[in-house]
C-alpha cells in the first residue's frame, strides 16, 4: 500500500523527523515528496490517512501562504501541486538537501569514507 509511506513512523521523512509530525507539516511534506504530480484534496487525505476535518483545518493556510497552488481543474475538482517558486518551499527543499548531505557525511565518517560536499 503506497499510503504506508505517509502513515508509518519508520517511513517518516527528514523534515518530519526534525520538525515534528504535525498535520500541517505532513501535508506540506506530501506535496514536497511529489513535486511533479498534482492531487485532489481527497487523494491527499487518503494518502495521509488523515481525517477530512484535520485536513481542511490546515490546508487553507497552506494554500493561502502559496505553498501549494491549483494546477488545473477537472470538472468541479481542483488539483493542487507544490509551488516550487514559493520562498518557503525553496527553503524547505534546501534544508532537506543540506540535512541529507550532513547525514550522509556522518554515515561515511562512520565507515571511514570521505564524502564530497556540494
Amino acid at each position: 500500500m503506497p499510503e504506508e509511506l505517509y502513515t508509518k513512523k519508520e517511513h517518516q521523512s527528514i523534515l518530519l523527523k526534525t520538525f515534528g509530525d504535525s498535520p500541517k507539516l505532513r501535508i506540506i511534506d506530501f506535496f514536497l515528496d511529489n513535486p511533479l504530480f498534482d492531487f485532489t484534496k481527497k487523494e491527499v487525505i487518503e494518502a495521509l490517512g488523515m481525517s477530512k476535518q484535520t485536513f481542511y483545518k490546515y490546508f487553507k493556510d497552506i494554500e493561502n501562504y502559496g505553498i501549494v497552488k491549483v494546477s488545473r481543474k477537472i470538472g468541479r475538482a481542483k488539483l493542487y501541486k507544490i509551488n516550487l517558486e514559493n520562498p518557503v518551499v525553496k527553503m524547505l527543499r534546501e534544508y532537506e538537501t543540506q540535512l541529507s548531505l550532513q547525514i550522509a557525511g556522518q554515515e561515511a565518517e562512520k565507515m571511514g569514507k570521505p564524502v564530497e560536499a556540494k
